[in-house]
């Protein structure tokens, strides 16, 4: 009984489909918002998420994890707390650019992102070392600080791929991307952590949406 107390729950989901998934640019910490489409994802997602004993809902401030969160918030009634350490990598020159640009215009930086992306850094953006650790460094926080309860945590896909692949001991290039609205399963105990599920996301039915095989 003690040890199931000292667990914590902790569900990761992508945010839903977004302007820049639909126009398929690469989007950082650009503030743009879900579509249409990534709306009823976010609906659909919180329609599954209603039943679970959640206690707390963590949130990228970013307009399209936020506004995935607050549909899974509304119908629990529970407030979103923001954290900016959920954000998506911060990718300076590549901020809204179209994948097929960025293949001509970087060939050596982004060809690091598609084979080799542990070790990958955006021209004047966040290397992806660092958001790992900043990502991290979050959830442990937010994990430290609500043991034995259940966390809804609403981030996007380089920071779950990312922290999925810390947990696995893992090469992030070994781990697919998240999907649309997806949710992530992970325990927390005895300060370590243990994937459950990935990316379960059977529940959405027909409107799954996942990145181009250029990302």
């Amino acid at each position: 009984m003690e040890q199931k107390m000292n667990k914590t729950k902790l569900y990761l989901i992508r945010h839903g489909e977004s302007q820049a998934n639909e126009r398929d640019v690469f989007l950082g910490h650009t503030d743009l918002d879900l579509t249409a489409r990534g709306k009823l994802q976010a609906q659909t997602t919180a329609n599954y998420l209603k039943n679970f004993a959640v206690d707390k809902i963590y949130s990228s401030d970013l307009l399209r994890a936020y506004h995935t969160a607050k549909a899974t918030a509304d119908l629990l009634q529970i407030p979103i707390i923001k954290d900016v350490g959920l954000r998506e990598i911060y990718c300076g020159a590549w901020e809204n650019q179209p994948f097929a640009l960025l293949v001509e215009q970087y060939p050596n930086s982004y060809g690091l992102w598609m084979h080799d992306i542990d070790n990958a850094y955006p021209d004047d953006g966040e290397s992806v070392v660092e958001l790992q650790n900043r990502v991290i460094k979050t959830i442990e926080k937010i994990a430290k600080e609500n043991i034995g309860k259940t966390v809804l945590i609403f981030s996007h896909a380089t920071p779950i791929r990312c922290f999925v692949a810390h947990c696995q001991k893992m090469k992030m290039k070994d781990i697919p991307w998240a999907s649309n609205a997806s949710v992530t399963e992970i325990d927390y105990e005895n300060q370590s952590f243990n994937l459950i599920a990935y990316s379960k996301d059977d529940f959405l039915g027909d409107i799954i949406t996942v990145l181009p095989d250029n990302t």
